[in-house]
């Protein structure tokens, strides 16, 4: 069988690093926002190209940090709205609503998937203060167009770059293209770390101030609390365990890149769409993800036939129970790609016969 995702492969090149550095954390003593945290928010402040990196609990936090650190600064106000795309995970939506915001969906281009800047512009009122542009799959929105029309309606723009690792536009990279972004490092991400953990990227020094005191209760100086915080700082021991893998994510994506190009140079069958690739770095390609009108037989097929795949996602989040706001709401190019998108395995530690494999599976479909 050839499973949608074997971690314990993925990692199993960093094992004999990842024990030393266990060792190391346990033996010094230090457990909370140290050293391994302050090495990690500057190496990842230059991979991507920013100023400031803070590391915190998981990618949705990061989102909702971010929104919460405008909200203090006065660059925000509870119940402006911000526009995600349609056919995000929902906790693009969480964020917005964590943050006491107003989320408003817009449908995206059929063939990216992320975020259509017609669709956004037409979702723009008076009420818009920002626009969170969702990295879908690992390839970079619209940014050229989404930063132009964001300077003409005054909105800050805040990137979902939770799948984009590394995937670059006119030479910048995903977290150094919007005002602020941010990052999910869970453990099947293309920098993943051994449990739950994230990151907010910015230029922007008093946002990276702010987000640096709210993840931390609100403090900047142990037991002086200025504003009302939360506790979600990126774990020391993750922290440590992403200092060995980022030096290889440039590489890693690279290997991603190579699979898919097979892929899309040997996968021909009429029943199944491939996804959207202009050849370039704007994709680190999180996941291959393809389309077909019956998908559901097609996972059962290429399940019998050793195959594991994986749907992103079954619901949409406007049908959702958990958000009822928006079931009134129809969004036909989100709900046909709901309905139809299967993601296929893509990891650094496919072999070759095993990716030959998919490839003869997926045409004799």
């Amino acid at each position: 069988m050839i499973p949608f995702l074997d971690l314990k492969k993925i990692n199993q090149p960093y094992e004999p690093l990842l024990k030393e550095k266990f060792e190391s954390f346990l033996a010094g003593g230090w457990y909370i926002l140290g050293n391994e945290v302050k090495t990690f928010e500057t190496g990842f402040a230059a991979y991507c190209g920013v100023k400031y990196c803070i590391g915190v609990g998981n990618g949705l936090d990061a989102l909702t940090l971010i929104l919460k650190a405008y909200i203090e600064l006065g660059k925000l106000r509870k119940g402006d709205e911000v526009i995600v795309p349609a056919n995000t995970y929902i906790a693009s939506i969480l964020a917005v609503l964590q943050a006491d915001l107003v989320p408003v969906l817009a449908e995206p281009d059929p063939d990216t998937y992320n975020i259509s800047p017609i669709a956004m512009e037409k979702a723009v009122s008076s009420k818009t203060k920002a626009v969170l542009p969702v990295h879908l799959y690992g390839q970079l929105a619209d940014m050229n167009r989404i930063m132009e029309l964001a300077e003409k309606h005054d909105l800050l723009v805040i990137e979902d770059a939770a799948q984009a690792h590394g995937a670059v536009l006119n030479g910048k990279k995903a977290g150094n293209i919007g005002h602020a972004a941010g990052f999910s490092f869970y453990p099947g991400k293309n920098l993943g770390a051994l449990g739950d953990a994230g990151a907010v990227t910015t230029n922007d020094e008093a946002l990276a101030k702010m987000i640096s005191a709210l993840r931390n209760y609100g403090s900047e100086v142990k037991y002086i609390n200025d504003f009302i915080g939360v506790n979600s700082r990126l774990d020391e021991l993750q922290a440590g365990v992403l200092n060995i893998k980022l030096p290889a994510v440039d590489a890693e994506n690279q290997q991603r890149r190579k699979i898919v190009k097979r892929y899309l140079a040997e996968i021909n069958n009429p029943k199944i769409a491939l996804p959207y690739y202009d050849g370039s770095e704007n994709h680190a390609f999180h996941l291959f993800v393809v389309q077909t009108a019956n998908r559901d037989m097609l996972a059962a097929y290429l399940k019998e036939n050793g195959i594991g795949t994986l749907i992103h996602y079954p619901v949409p989040p406007h049908q959702q129970k958990a958000l009822p706001q928006f079931h009134g709401l129809s969004f036909p190019i989100t709900e046909k790609i709901h309905r139809e998108v299967l993601s296929i395995p893509l990891h650094s530690a496919l072999t070759d016969t095993e990716i030959t494999h998919i490839i003869q599976m997926l045409n004799q479909y």
